[in-house]
C-alpha cells in the first residue's frame, strides 16, 4: 500500500490569512440589499407572522371550545 508524506508546515503554512483573503474577497462579490427592501421584506415577514398567530390562535380557540362540550 503506498503511502503519501506530507509535510504538515506546508499544508497550513498561511492557512488562516489565506482563509481571511478569502472571506474578504468573497464579500466584496456580495449585493447588499438597499435599506428600502430590507424594510418592505421585514415589514411583510412581521405581518404574515402577526397574521399566522392569529389564525393559530382563532384555531385553538375553535378546538377548545368543540373539546369544551364533549368533556
Amino acid at each position: 500500500m503506498a503511502t503519501k508524506s506530507t509535510n504538515k508546515t506546508e499544508e497550513t503554512k498561511g492557512g488562516l490569512g489565506r482563509y481571511f483573503r478569502g472571506v474578504k474577497s468573497e464579500f466584496k462579490k456580495v449585493v447588499w440589499p438597499s435599506k428600502e427592501t430590507v424594510i418592505k421584506y421585514s415589514t411583510i415577514v412581521i405581518v404574515a407572522v402577526i397574521l399566522s398567530s392569529l389564525l393559530l390562535l382563532a384555531y385553538d380557540r375553535i378546538v377548545m371550545f368543540i373539546f369544551g362540550f364533549i368533556y
